[in-house]
């Protein structure tokens, strides 16, 4: 007499071989749903699926004309912070000059006094 080895629990009962592995003649479950119910679910789905789609698909382009219209305006706005650097330094060096002909000609009066 043999004795199988098993990895049974205290108390568990040593299952059938048959219970075990499973039946060689397991046939694939036939569904006989009606054409006509298919094909309208199958349209239902597909036309959903193709809402679904043109929906994120607006949203992608409004999303990138934000985008566009956020970078155009950047870009406006950095331009119109380099022309008013450049005003600023401009006015700057002429504020100077002027300091420094003030500076001259209030030289020039007290030497000619």
């Amino acid at each position: 007499m043999r004795v199988r080895a098993t990895q049974e629990g205290p108390g568990m009962a040593a299952a059938s071989p048959e219970a075990q592995a499973p039946s060689a003649r397991v046939e694939p479950k036939v569904y006989q749903s009606p054409q006509r119910k298919l094909v309208s679910f199958f349209a239902r789905s597909r036309d959903q699926w193709k809402e679904k789609c043109r929906g994120a698909k607006a949203n992608l382009k409004q999303l990138k004309k934000k985008v566009q219209r956020g970078e155009a305006r950047q870009r406006r706005q950095h331009e119109r912070l380099q022309a008013l650097t450049r005003e600023v330094e401009q006015l700057q060096a002429e504020n100077r000059w002027l300091a420094a002909a003030v500076a001259a000609g209030e030289k020039k009066a007290r030497g000619a006094e």
